[in-house]
């Protein structure tokens, strides 16, 4: 046992002194109870009492008190499962190349390349000039920057167009506030220019000095202000450009791929707006690209002189493409260049200088359609299988031929393929590599089934398993989700989910409204006052699988993080006969407070998501959900909770404040954990094989109340 978890176990001692003994042998210890300190919460005339509203305040010793005894509960809980837990960590480590690297891609001269090395945690980024044999020149050792540092996150690396700098951010404690640097390329030297409070990214201009980033409000992290800063000049000189008045949008800024146009976007849940200038006029004025309208959402593209549009606008719910001419951008401008359809999701367009390609969605499988820009030919990249996830990749060039595409299946590690557009012949570039010798893709099996929702709606699962793991109803089975904003979860192949895999598990991935699987109409129908839609059609989709055989409540299992951890929250309080056990990640569980608290990061863009409580026929819908003000007395399932101290998507108090409530009223005797990373916050660990340890965790929890320790 680490010297952590001693500390911790210390704590916890000090923290719920008493123990019931059940034999001389055993001692059984009693969870932490958290004190109560009844808070009243009126919002249109309507009262809510939270007693654990006190643990709101990371800074009171209390609260830290309380966590770390409730880490210590579960230390001591799980103490048969350690050695078990260190097992699945090298067995799910074992199966990953640690000297593994990326596939270079070429830019402005230099192949860039993302590596590890044999034991490292973190990447090595480098690049190589003009050829893959030339010698390699490293641009960050994060290995080495990540020294002293309990969190460490580098992104946004940016060269600048001369090629002789670069600009990056770096977060240290992992509440996704970054400070920009800049390093010198040719003396190695990182400058002495740190902007702190940023997006981590910026965008250069032509003059290979200017560049442009994103501030976030100190408080509620809302990435709301663009700044122009020129090298060697006092960051306090640095100049506002745009400032995103509006609480419900955040602002960002990239550059065009063609390389002409810097662009400011302004994004809420519903609505988009984006301001450019030409990448050699950085001082320029930024001029609207057409202005925002409510429920009007837009991407922008630009080849030759025209700007390509993938828009909703006049009803195409899910979008068309439409062209507009370098000097009339106005939406009144617009020509429909691919019309909508109602049974095909747009979702983005890659331009190249002779071809352009279009990811498409139809009945939750991804296509690819490439195009001469001449109309002489254009046909859909084929795919056989119902489970498979197929998506462009890094495809940066414009004159080429060659175009990127990533394939995997819930049975297939992923490949990067390079596939020439005009003689149609494919080249593997990267395999994923699965080491151990213990994985052959023809020991799994994959399908998807659907299952029919309460207002009789299909909703498609797709599912993996082990070609020996018997489809009788004595299998368990994990069923995953999110469902919220739009997002997709696809059937992606994962090396960790072997380790459920091969110990008998069934996976199965519910494409619940919510997300886009089924194009943005079931997007819409899972969201705000249809959002219950959500959380019916998972435990739908769970009674289905019960029916069918594949599993029963004894063995059936939940997981969900985020706004998934939501529906963690939701069906528990629902439906909680129907599962064994149940993990929530980071859960976004007590939604009517936080919605009302506009300081809360995130809060204000969120409002076209779930609504705006101020609104009382929001409020109420969504009381009638929140996972926390539902809470009852009543037995729920044997769960797992995680969380992040310094989690500022999902603030870890939501999680804490849930399971003391859940304790107190709970009147089952499974077990409930609540474990709280005190180093890191919504994305859990950093480095590639801590993260594993989480995912141990989580393996452990569910193979214990399966009696599968071993």
């Amino acid at each position: 046992m680490s010297k952590q978890i001693i500390l911790v176990c210390i704590i916890y001692i000090i923290f719920a002194s008493s123990c019931k003994t059940k034999s001389k042998e055993t001692i059984v210890p009693k969870p932490p109870i958290a004190k109560k300190i009844a808070k009243e919460l009126v919002m249109h005339e309507d009262v809510r009492v939270d007693n654990y509203y006190w643990l709101n305040d990371r800074e009171n010793p209390e609260v830290i008190a309380y966590l770390e005894a409730e880490n210590a509960y579960y230390y001591q809980m799980t103490a048969h499962t350690m050695d078990f837990q260190e097992t699945l960590f090298e067995e799910m480590k074992g199966r990953i190349k640690e000297d593994d690297a990326s596939v270079p891609y070429k830019l402005n001269g230099y192949y860039y390349i993302t590596r590890y090395e044999v034991g490292s945690e973190y990447p090595i980024y480098s690049r190589k000039k003009g050829t893959l044999d030339a010698e390699e020149e490293v641009l960050f050792n994060c290995n080495i920057l990540a020294k002293g540092h309990d969190y460490f996150n580098l992104r946004g690396v940016s060269v600048s167009p001369d090629n002789k700098k670069a600009a990056f951010g770096v977060d240290t404690v992992s509440r996704r506030q970054y400070t920009l640097q800049f390093k010198d390329l040719e003396s190695g030297e990182i400058l002495e220019e740190k902007i702190e409070n940023t997006t981590g990214s910026a965008v250069w201009a032509a003059d290979d000095k200017t560049v442009f980033y994103t501030k976030k409000d100190p408080v509620t992290l809302r990435s709301d202000k663009i700044y122009r800063h020129k090298l060697g000049t006092p960051v306090t000189a640095d100049v506002l450009v745009y400032t995103e008045d509006d609480d419900t949008y955040n602002t960002f800024v990239y550059k065009t791929k063609s390389r002409d146009y810097i662009v400011i976007g302004s994004a809420s849940t519903m609505t988009t707006e984006y301001r450019f200038i030409k990448v050699t006029e950085p001082e320029a004025d930024f001029k609207v690209f057409s202005p925002r309208e409510r429920g009007l959402e837009y991407s922008i593209y630009h080849f030759k002189n025209d700007f390509y549009i993938l828009t909703n606008k006049d009803g195409a719910t899910n979008f068309k493409l439409m062209k507009a001419k370098e000097g009339a951008t106005h939406f009144t401008d617009w020509e429909e260049f691919i019309p909508h359809r109602s049974d095909v999701l747009l979702e983005d367009i890659d331009i190249f200088k002779d071809y352009y390609v279009l990811t498409e969605r139809e009945q939750g499988l991804s296509k690819m359609k490439i195009v001469r820009w001449d109309g002489t030919d254009s046909y859909y990249l084929p795919f056989d299988s119902e489970t498979y996830v197929a998506g462009p990749t890094t495809n940066l060039d414009f004159d080429t031929l060659k175009f990127r595409y990533v394939y995997s299946s819930m049975t297939s590690p992923y490949a990067i393929i390079e596939f020439d557009m005009y003689s149609k012949e494919k080249t593997i570039l990267k395999e994923q590599e699965v080491l151990g010798g213990q994985f052959h893709k023809e020991n799994y099996k994959s399908k998807r089934v659907w299952a029919t929702a309460q207002d009789g709606k299909k909703v498609p699962i797709s599912m993996v398993y082990h070609k020996d793991t018997p489809l009788d109803g004595t299998a368990p089975l994990l069923q995953y989700a999110y469902g919220s904003y739009g997002s997709t979860i696809d059937p992606y192949f994962s090396t960790s989910r072997l380790s459920l895999l091969d110990r008998g598990f069934i996976y199965a991935i519910a494409h619940i409204r919510g997300g886009e699987y089924l194009g943005r109409p079931w997007y819409e129908d899972g969201k705000l006052f249809t959002k219950k839609n959500t959380f019916t059609d998972f435990i739908d989709c769970s009674k289905f699988l019960i029916e069918e055989n594949y599993t029963t409540t004894e063995h059936l299992y939940a997981m969900g993080g985020s706004a998934g951890g939501l529906l963690m929250g939701a069906i528990v309080n629902m439906a909680p006969e129907l599962y064994h056990g149940v993990v929530a990640q980071v859960p976004f569980v007590d939604v009517i407070t936080t919605m009302l608290d506009d300081s809360i990061p995130l809060t204000t863009g969120e409002y076209d998501e779930w609504g705006n409580p101020n609104d009382k026929d929001y409020y109420t819908y969504m009381k009638s959900y929140s996972p926390y003000d539902n809470v009852t007395a009543k037995a729920y399932p044997n769960m797992y909770v995680s969380t992040g101290l310094h989690d500022s998507q999902v603030q870890y108090w939501e999680p804490a404040k849930w399971v003391a409530k859940l304790r107190d009223l709970k009147t089952d005797t499974n077990v409930l954990y609540l474990d709280t990373n005190m180093e890191a916050g919504h994305g859990g660990a950093s480095g590639r094989f801590e993260a594993l340890k989480e995912t141990a965790k989580e393996y452990a929890f569910l193979l214990d109340l399966e009696g599968k320790i071993r």
